[in-house]
Protein backbone atom coordinates (compact mmCIF):
# COMPACT_ATOMS: atom_id res chain seq x y z
CA UNK A 1 0.00 0.00 0.00
CA UNK A 2 1.11 3.13 -0.91
CA UNK A 3 2.10 5.46 1.78
CA UNK A 4 2.80 9.79 1.01
CA UNK A 5 6.85 10.32 1.55
CA UNK A 6 8.31 12.87 3.95
CA UNK A 7 8.24 15.31 1.01
CA UNK A 8 4.99 14.64 0.20
CA UNK A 9 3.75 14.93 4.29
CA UNK A 10 5.51 18.44 4.69
CA UNK A 11 3.94 19.74 1.30
CA UNK A 12 0.74 19.10 3.17
CA UNK A 13 1.63 20.18 6.49
CA UNK A 14 2.61 23.59 5.25
CA UNK A 15 -0.34 23.85 2.81
CA UNK A 16 -2.73 23.25 6.03
CA UNK A 17 -0.41 26.20 7.72
CA UNK A 18 -0.80 28.24 5.08
CA UNK A 19 -4.54 27.72 4.65
CA UNK A 20 -5.23 28.79 8.58
CA UNK A 21 -3.51 31.74 8.11
CA UNK A 22 -5.76 32.99 5.25
CA UNK A 23 -8.73 31.94 7.00
CA UNK A 24 -7.30 33.41 10.15
CA UNK A 25 -7.24 36.80 7.90
CA UNK A 26 -10.35 37.10 7.17
CA UNK A 27 -11.54 36.80 10.35
CA UNK A 28 -9.41 39.30 11.73
CA UNK A 29 -10.60 41.70 8.71
CA UNK A 30 -14.37 41.41 8.60
CA UNK A 31 -14.62 40.91 12.65
CA UNK A 32 -12.44 43.75 13.59
CA UNK A 33 -14.19 46.24 10.86
CA UNK A 34 -17.57 45.53 12.30
CA UNK A 35 -16.09 45.69 16.35
CA UNK A 36 -14.48 48.82 15.48
CA UNK A 37 -17.25 50.52 13.67
CA UNK A 38 -19.95 49.58 16.18
CA UNK A 39 -18.30 49.43 19.39
CA UNK A 40 -18.72 45.99 19.92
CA UNK A 41 -16.03 45.04 22.86
CA UNK A 42 -17.40 41.08 21.93
CA UNK A 43 -16.82 41.19 18.83
CA UNK A 44 -13.20 43.05 18.98
CA UNK A 45 -12.12 40.56 21.54
CA UNK A 46 -12.83 37.84 19.00
CA UNK A 47 -10.77 39.52 16.07
CA UNK A 48 -8.06 39.97 18.98
CA UNK A 49 -8.39 36.42 19.57
CA UNK A 50 -7.87 35.27 16.12
CA UNK A 51 -4.79 37.52 15.81
CA UNK A 52 -3.38 35.26 18.45
CA UNK A 53 -4.22 32.55 16.11
CA UNK A 54 -2.85 34.19 13.00
CA UNK A 55 0.67 34.18 14.67
CA UNK A 56 0.42 31.31 15.94
CA UNK A 57 -0.50 29.54 11.99
CA UNK A 58 2.08 31.74 11.07
CA UNK A 59 4.78 30.32 13.12
CA UNK A 60 3.44 26.89 12.69
CA UNK A 61 3.55 27.44 8.58
CA UNK A 62 7.54 28.78 9.36
CA UNK A 63 9.10 27.09 11.72
CA UNK A 64 6.56 23.36 12.46
CA UNK A 65 7.51 21.73 9.04
CA UNK A 66 10.76 21.33 9.99
CA UNK A 67 9.53 18.09 11.72
CA UNK A 68 9.69 16.48 8.39
CA UNK A 69 13.37 16.87 8.01
CA UNK A 70 15.90 14.24 7.99
CA UNK A 71 18.44 14.19 11.02
CA UNK A 72 22.30 16.11 9.64
CA UNK A 73 25.19 17.10 11.82
CA UNK A 74 23.39 19.30 14.29
CA UNK A 75 20.73 16.93 15.13
CA UNK A 76 21.63 13.59 14.67
CA UNK A 77 18.25 12.61 16.26
CA UNK A 78 16.15 14.51 13.95
CA UNK A 79 13.83 17.55 14.49
CA UNK A 80 10.87 15.87 16.38
CA UNK A 81 10.45 18.04 19.09
CA UNK A 82 10.27 21.70 16.89
CA UNK A 83 6.36 20.84 16.46
CA UNK A 84 5.52 20.31 19.94
CA UNK A 85 7.90 23.75 20.49
CA UNK A 86 5.87 24.95 18.13
CA UNK A 87 2.76 23.78 19.38
CA UNK A 88 3.53 25.05 22.73
CA UNK A 89 4.45 28.62 21.58
CA UNK A 90 1.02 28.74 19.93
CA UNK A 91 -0.04 27.82 23.51
CA UNK A 92 1.96 30.37 25.35
CA UNK A 93 0.35 33.36 22.97
CA UNK A 94 -3.02 32.14 23.42
CA UNK A 95 -2.92 32.51 27.15
CA UNK A 96 -1.05 35.88 27.00
CA UNK A 97 -3.81 37.41 24.05
CA UNK A 98 -6.23 35.46 26.32
CA UNK A 99 -5.94 37.56 29.55
CA UNK A 100 -5.67 40.83 27.65
CA UNK A 101 -8.89 40.54 26.39
CA UNK A 102 -10.19 39.86 29.56
CA UNK A 103 -8.74 43.01 31.59
CA UNK A 104 -10.16 45.03 28.11
CA UNK A 105 -13.83 43.17 28.68
CA UNK A 106 -13.52 43.79 32.36
CA UNK A 107 -13.23 47.59 31.98
CA UNK A 108 -16.37 47.25 29.34
CA UNK A 109 -17.93 45.80 32.49
CA UNK A 110 -17.37 48.65 34.75
CA UNK A 111 -17.68 51.12 32.26
CA UNK A 112 -20.57 52.48 29.90
CA UNK A 113 -21.29 50.24 27.17
CA UNK A 114 -22.19 51.87 24.13
CA UNK A 115 -22.61 49.20 21.50
CA UNK A 116 -24.70 50.40 18.55
CA UNK A 117 -27.17 47.39 17.39
CA UNK A 118 -26.79 46.68 13.80
CA UNK A 119 -27.49 43.41 11.82
CA UNK A 120 -23.91 43.56 10.11
CA UNK A 121 -22.64 42.83 13.47
CA UNK A 122 -24.52 39.32 13.48
CA UNK A 123 -23.53 38.77 9.52
CA UNK A 124 -19.68 39.64 10.49
CA UNK A 125 -20.11 36.64 13.86
CA UNK A 126 -22.04 34.37 11.27
CA UNK A 127 -19.10 34.62 8.74
CA UNK A 128 -16.73 34.35 11.32
CA UNK A 129 -18.67 30.59 12.34
CA UNK A 130 -18.41 29.30 8.68
CA UNK A 131 -14.79 30.57 8.17
CA UNK A 132 -13.60 28.60 11.19
CA UNK A 133 -15.89 25.43 10.84
CA UNK A 134 -14.45 25.05 6.96
CA UNK A 135 -11.09 25.69 8.12
CA UNK A 136 -11.87 22.75 11.21
CA UNK A 137 -12.93 20.51 8.68
CA UNK A 138 -10.15 21.28 6.64
CA UNK A 139 -7.21 21.02 8.89
CA UNK A 140 -9.16 17.86 10.28
CA UNK A 141 -9.20 16.23 6.90
CA UNK A 142 -5.11 17.10 6.41
CA UNK A 143 -3.77 16.16 9.85
CA UNK A 144 -6.02 12.70 9.82
CA UNK A 145 -2.90 11.20 7.69
CA UNK A 146 -0.57 13.27 9.41
CA UNK A 147 -0.69 13.19 13.02
CA UNK A 148 0.68 16.68 13.43
CA UNK A 149 0.06 17.85 17.03
CA UNK A 150 0.47 21.37 15.53
CA UNK A 151 -2.05 21.01 13.25
CA UNK A 152 -4.02 19.74 16.42
CA UNK A 153 -3.37 22.21 18.19
CA UNK A 154 -4.78 24.58 15.11
CA UNK A 155 -7.80 22.63 14.52
CA UNK A 156 -8.79 22.97 18.16
CA UNK A 157 -8.26 26.48 18.00
CA UNK A 158 -10.83 26.87 15.02
CA UNK A 159 -12.97 24.95 17.14
CA UNK A 160 -13.06 26.58 19.83
CA UNK A 161 -13.06 30.00 17.61
CA UNK A 162 -16.69 28.90 16.87
CA UNK A 163 -17.89 28.27 20.85
CA UNK A 164 -16.52 31.99 21.36
CA UNK A 165 -17.53 33.98 18.17
CA UNK A 166 -21.37 32.11 19.44
CA UNK A 167 -20.53 33.74 23.11
CA UNK A 168 -20.11 36.61 21.25
CA UNK A 169 -23.24 36.44 18.92
CA UNK A 170 -25.41 36.46 22.49
CA UNK A 171 -23.59 39.63 23.47
CA UNK A 172 -24.68 41.15 20.08
CA UNK A 173 -28.68 39.89 20.73
CA UNK A 174 -28.55 40.82 24.11
CA UNK A 175 -27.69 44.45 22.56
CA UNK A 176 -30.63 44.09 20.24
CA UNK A 177 -32.64 43.29 23.44
CA UNK A 178 -31.81 46.28 25.15
CA UNK A 179 -28.91 44.57 27.73
CA UNK A 180 -25.63 46.09 26.02
CA UNK A 181 -23.92 44.92 29.44
CA UNK A 182 -24.17 41.69 28.05
CA UNK A 183 -21.33 42.40 25.04
CA UNK A 184 -18.43 42.77 27.53
CA UNK A 185 -20.02 39.52 29.71
CA UNK A 186 -19.57 37.69 26.58
CA UNK A 187 -16.10 38.92 26.03
CA UNK A 188 -15.13 38.32 29.40
CA UNK A 189 -16.60 34.96 28.29
CA UNK A 190 -14.87 34.46 25.36
CA UNK A 191 -11.73 35.60 27.11
CA UNK A 192 -11.74 32.52 29.92
CA UNK A 193 -12.00 30.35 26.85
CA UNK A 194 -9.04 31.59 25.28
CA UNK A 195 -6.82 31.28 28.31
CA UNK A 196 -7.84 27.76 29.26
CA UNK A 197 -7.45 26.61 25.51
CA UNK A 198 -3.73 27.85 25.89
CA UNK A 199 -3.54 25.93 29.05
CA UNK A 200 -4.32 23.04 27.58
CA UNK A 201 -2.33 23.25 24.20
CA UNK A 202 0.74 23.78 26.42
CA UNK A 203 0.25 21.37 29.13
CA UNK A 204 -0.09 17.94 26.16
CA UNK A 205 3.19 19.67 24.70
CA UNK A 206 5.21 19.88 27.43
CA UNK A 207 4.69 16.69 28.12
CA UNK A 208 6.37 15.60 24.58
CA UNK A 209 9.38 18.41 25.51
CA UNK A 210 10.40 17.03 28.62
CA UNK A 211 10.69 12.93 27.05
CA UNK A 212 7.54 12.18 29.44
CA UNK A 213 6.27 8.47 29.35
CA UNK A 214 3.50 7.52 27.31
CA UNK A 215 0.06 6.05 28.02
CA UNK A 216 0.37 2.41 29.53
CA UNK A 217 -1.07 1.07 25.83
CA UNK A 218 1.90 2.52 24.17
CA UNK A 219 4.50 0.79 26.76
CA UNK A 220 1.77 -2.46 26.13
CA UNK A 221 2.36 -2.68 22.50
CA UNK A 222 5.83 -2.56 22.34
CA UNK A 223 5.92 -5.05 24.95
CA UNK A 224 3.58 -7.38 22.92
CA UNK A 225 5.31 -7.00 19.80
CA UNK A 226 8.85 -8.05 21.62
CA UNK A 227 7.42 -11.12 22.89
CA UNK A 228 5.74 -12.12 19.08
CA UNK A 229 9.40 -12.61 18.34
CA UNK A 230 9.94 -16.19 18.59
CA UNK A 231 13.52 -16.14 19.92
CA UNK A 232 12.92 -13.66 22.52
CA UNK A 233 12.94 -15.29 26.10
CA UNK A 234 12.59 -12.54 28.85
CA UNK A 235 12.41 -8.40 28.41
CA UNK A 236 13.62 -6.22 30.93
CA UNK A 237 15.01 -2.72 31.81
CA UNK A 238 12.12 -1.84 28.98
CA UNK A 239 12.08 2.79 28.97
CA UNK A 240 9.58 3.83 26.02
CA UNK A 241 9.61 7.71 26.45
CA UNK A 242 8.38 10.76 23.93
CA UNK A 243 11.26 12.11 22.34
CA UNK A 244 9.16 14.64 20.70
CA UNK A 245 5.86 13.03 19.09
CA UNK A 246 7.79 10.42 18.52
CA UNK A 247 8.65 7.29 20.80
CA UNK A 248 11.71 6.07 21.71
CA UNK A 249 11.93 2.80 22.65
CA UNK A 250 15.47 1.61 25.06
CA UNK A 251 15.44 -2.58 26.15
CA UNK A 252 17.26 -5.55 27.22
CA UNK A 253 15.86 -8.63 25.82
CA UNK A 254 17.07 -12.10 26.79
CA UNK A 255 17.85 -14.41 24.10
CA UNK A 256 19.39 -18.07 23.71
CA UNK A 257 23.15 -17.51 24.98
CA UNK A 258 23.92 -20.48 22.81
CA UNK A 259 23.73 -18.17 19.81
CA UNK A 260 26.40 -17.53 17.32
CA UNK A 261 27.16 -13.55 16.98
CA UNK A 262 25.16 -13.15 13.59
CA UNK A 263 22.04 -15.43 14.44
CA UNK A 264 22.27 -12.72 17.66
CA UNK A 265 22.84 -9.72 15.02
CA UNK A 266 19.78 -11.06 13.21
CA UNK A 267 17.66 -11.09 15.98
CA UNK A 268 18.35 -7.67 16.78
CA UNK A 269 17.70 -5.98 13.29
CA UNK A 270 14.61 -7.90 13.29
CA UNK A 271 13.23 -6.64 17.08
CA UNK A 272 14.11 -3.34 15.89
CA UNK A 273 12.30 -3.10 12.24
CA UNK A 274 9.36 -4.57 14.24
CA UNK A 275 9.48 -2.04 16.57
CA UNK A 276 10.17 0.82 14.25
CA UNK A 277 7.07 -0.37 12.02
CA UNK A 278 4.57 0.45 14.81
CA UNK A 279 2.69 3.77 14.85
CA UNK A 280 5.18 7.14 16.52
CA UNK A 281 7.83 5.22 17.51
CA UNK A 282 10.83 6.81 16.37
CA UNK A 283 14.32 5.54 17.60
CA UNK A 284 15.00 1.59 18.93
CA UNK A 285 17.49 0.77 20.87
CA UNK A 286 17.62 -3.06 21.37
CA UNK A 287 20.49 -4.66 23.93
CA UNK A 288 20.62 -8.69 23.27
CA UNK A 289 21.27 -10.89 27.16
CA UNK A 290 22.26 -14.37 27.31
CA UNK A 291 18.93 -15.83 29.23
CA UNK A 292 19.06 -17.57 32.54
CA UNK A 293 21.81 -14.97 33.81
CA UNK A 294 19.65 -14.00 36.99
CA UNK A 295 22.28 -10.76 36.98
CA UNK A 296 19.79 -8.26 37.65
CA UNK A 297 19.06 -6.87 41.10
CA UNK A 298 15.39 -8.20 41.11
CA UNK A 299 14.08 -10.33 38.39
CA UNK A 300 10.69 -9.73 39.35
CA UNK A 301 10.85 -6.57 39.31
CA UNK A 302 13.14 -6.37 36.11
CA UNK A 303 11.98 -8.99 34.14
CA UNK A 304 8.67 -7.57 31.96
CA UNK A 305 5.99 -10.46 30.43
CA UNK A 306 4.14 -10.35 27.74
CA UNK A 307 1.06 -8.24 28.21
CA UNK A 308 -1.97 -9.53 30.98
CA UNK A 309 -5.14 -10.44 28.61
CA UNK A 310 -8.21 -12.46 29.21
CA UNK A 311 -6.43 -15.48 29.36
CA UNK A 312 -3.78 -14.66 32.75
CA UNK A 313 -0.83 -13.46 30.69
CA UNK A 314 2.47 -12.45 32.65
CA UNK A 315 3.00 -9.82 35.23
CA UNK A 316 3.25 -7.19 32.29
Amino acid sequence: MWRPGPGSEKARFRRAAAVNVLGNVAKILVEGAAGLTFGSVALVADAAHSVADLVASAVVLVWGGARYDDPDETHPHGHQRIEPLTALFVGATIVILGLLLLRESVSGLLGPADVAASPILVAALLFAVADMYLLYWYTERVNASLGSTALTALSADCLNDIYTTIAALVGIFGVFLGFPVLDPIAGALVSLLVVYQGIEIGRENVTYLVGAAPPDADRDRVIAALHDHAAVEGVHDLTVYYDGTDLEVEVHVEVDGSMTLREAHDVETELVRGLRALDDVGDVHVHLDPSGLGEWKDAEESTVGPPSGPSGGGPF
